[in-house]
């Protein structure tokens, strides 16, 4: 075994050892304690969540108009507005 080797591996490593916790009283208990906090932004977020968790996600109202339309025959779909949505929902998908 050669000794130079092995205390440049003690320099690059340290040769203090580990540090054991503080103990109090003769119990094993380390001397920090475990924290958790939640920004203000993940709070906002867990509100909104709770508030949309009541809300349908179907419009009833608006359904039955639209069904109520296709059964009469009235309604109509603009070719402008059906082609803009085509292309921005193709460029979204595309980048």
């Amino acid at each position: 075994m050669r000794i130079g080797t092995y205390n440049m591996i003690n320099q690059v490593y340290g040769a203090k050892g580990t540090k054991k916790p503080n103990t109090t009283s003769g119990t094993n208990y380390a001397s920090f304690k475990d924290e958790v906090s939640f920004s203000s932004m993940g709070k906002d977020m867990q509100v909104a969540k709770n508030a949309l968790a009541g809300v349908s996600d179907v419009r009833s109202a608006r359904i039955s108009e639209l069904k109520a339309q296709v059964a009469n025959g009235t309604y109509s779909v603009s070719p402008e507005a059906f082609a803009d949505k085509l292309i921005s929902a193709y460029n979204a998908q595309s980048v």
